[in-house]
């Protein structure tokens, strides 16, 4: 499922760049997709309605086993 998400994360990829922001993938746990929102969609008050409305939408329409799109700080996931 990784891989799949993967591919869809870089199709939504270009749009986040063409704002200056990004998205890592951090895991992929029971549904659960982690992210790490950097550039400018780590500060941006839209950011959690371009996650909700973009990114969540755009992988439970490509991967139905997909239950939700979280955002964490990949420093604190990797326990740093």
């Amino acid at each position: 499922m990784r891989e799949q998400v993967e591919a869809v994360l870089a199709k939504v990829r270009p749009t986040l760049k063409a704002d200056g922001g990004d998205i890592e993938l951090i895991d992929v746990k029971d549904g659960i997709v982690q992210v790490h929102l950097s550039g400018a969609c780590s500060g941006c008050p839209m950011s959690q309605m371009t996650l909700k409305h973009g990114v969540e939408a755009a992988l439970k329409a490509a991967i139905p086993e997909i239950k939700e799109v979280v955002p964490v700080n990949k420093y604190q996931a990797a326990g740093c």
